[in-house]
């Protein structure tokens, strides 16, 4: 649905008059295109004395097309950067916090359009004492920084473990792009792989990463299912589409729109992933990629709440889920570096009136990442989940404008995502260069001012 505020405040009336009026002025996000060229303009990379990153890093970013500078210019030279990327890995005390000052201060007023800020540290709790301090304390200020930041840009905090340095390749990549146009002040975390068959190789072809995967995306007829099928499809996987019968017709079309297959099943019925198993074992051979995406809502104050509409929720959103999961890692069809996804929403994080049950099941699929991720990373396989905040859906279109108006504007970048944002999301940590990123939730929802 068009976002008309957003729409007037950059027509030259709407550009003379917000400021004026002081409100709030969303830029149009610079979302990823095929052939597009990472940034639109250098990167600045710098690092705290002692930074582990700094040298593989600027390899990554080199290797990605992206023009790296070592030596920020001086403010007046006119020099935009698409991004400001920093090793804060060296900083051990507290009193060394300073160096991000020192890097940032003199450049932050030349950060470009849609441009990235990136800070990368070590995970706190793979520290102690006052580096554990320094390191915790990176949060507070990314995502500081991510409600400065104007014109589109971004600010993120990648946690990368020792011994990991190789794997930031895929995450850099991403956030740097415009593929994570409204993903906004998140915590990343990557890690080695697990003691599985889990390798951390670069793809052979960086914009068909997914060639020869097969994916099986639920709830897919429409909306964010829908997009994101044409986002693995587009990367090279061959997407099956699920959706329960009643969407065939809606379905079918998603299928043939992406080259895959539609396949109708209700997630929920007892045998379901059985199903699921012979399916894939008997039409393509493994399962590489399994995104679930299946929910309804079924909004209610608990106090008016039947136990119909409690119950349809939970087995969608997360019942569901966790027996297929159980199914399929029972049986042989996973292909080796398997990757699971789920789908969250900030409603799990901060809650919503009117939505005890949705919220309920979506923080439940948090907590089927946390107790998962570190079982399935013995196998080699990934688990992680995508919290979407506002995006512009049929079902949020029908919100009466009082509410949708302000849930648009509460964010860092002051407007709602669109379903590709999170199918981008999903297709990064889809990406077999991903396998050190496990167990992490990241919101896509531009820096909600609500929820943590």
């Amino acid at each position: 649905m068009a976002d008309r505020y957003t729409q007037f405040t950059n027509s030259s009336v709407g550009k003379f008059l917000a400021p004026k009026l002081g409100l709030p002025q969303p830029t149009p996000l610079r979302r990823y295109e095929p052939g597009q060229a990472p940034l639109d303009g250098p990167a600045l990379l710098g690092a705290a004395k002692g930074g582990r990153l700094e040298k593989t890093v600027g390899e990554q970013l080199n290797s990605a097309g992206i023009d790296v500078r070592k030596e920020a210019g001086l403010s007046s030279d006119g020099v935009k950067y698409g991004a400001l990327v920093f090793d804060a890995t060296g900083i051990t005390d507290p009193a060394r916090l300073r160096e991000l000052y020192d890097f940032f201060h003199p450049v932050m007023r030349q950060v470009g359009y849609c441009g990235r800020v990136v800070v990368l540290g070590t995970p706190p709790e793979l520290t102690s004492g006052k580096e554990q301090v320094a390191q915790r304390a990176l949060e507070g200020f990314t995502r500081s920084v991510g409600k400065e930041l104007t014109k589109g840009a971004t600010s993120q905090l990648v946690y990368v473990a020792p011994g990991s340095e190789g794997a930031t390749e895929s995450t850099l990549r991403f956030l740097l792009s415009a593929k994570s146009a409204f993903v906004d002040g998140q915590v990343i975390r990557v890690g080695t792989a697990g003691a599985g068959s889990a390798s951390i190789t670069a793809p052979t072809n960086w914009e068909k990463p997914l060639d020869g995967k097969v994916a099986l995306v639920t709830g897919a007829s429409r909306g964010i299912g829908a997009s994101i099928a044409e986002v693995l499809a587009r990367d090279g996987a061959h997407v099956v589409v699920l959706d329960i019968p009643a969407q065939g017709a809606d379905l079918s079309q998603v299928a043939n729109k992406i080259g895959g297959s539609a396949l109708q099943l209700d997630i929920t019925a007892s045998d379901a992933g059985t199903k699921l198993v012979d399916y894939f074992t008997e039409r393509h051979g493994n399962l590489d990629i399994v995104v679930h995406n299946a929910g309804i809502t079924r909004d209610k104050k608990l106090a008016n709440m039947d136990e119909g509409r409690w119950d349809s929720v939970l087995s969608v959103n997360l019942l569901s889920q966790l027996a297929v999961n159980d199914t399929l890692l029972a049986s042989s069809v996973l292909g080796e570096n398997a990757r699971f996804i789920g789908v969250s929403s900030v409603a799990g994080i901060a809650g919503n009136l009117g939505q005890t049950n949705y919220g309920t099941s979506k923080a439940g699929v948090i907590g089927m990442v946390d107790s998962t991720a570190p079982a399935v990373a013995e196998k080699g396989h990934t688990f992680n989940a995508v919290a979407p905040g506002f995006i512009e859906t049929q079902m949020t279109a029908k919100i009466p404008a009082t509410i949708r108006e302000p849930a648009r504007r509460l964010s860092s970048l002051a407007q709602g995502g669109l379903p590709v944002d999170v199918a981008e999301t999903i297709a990064w940590y889809a990406n077999p260069a991903s396998a050190g990123v496990n167990g992490n939730v990241v919101r896509v929802c531009g820096q909600a001012l609500i929820g943590a």
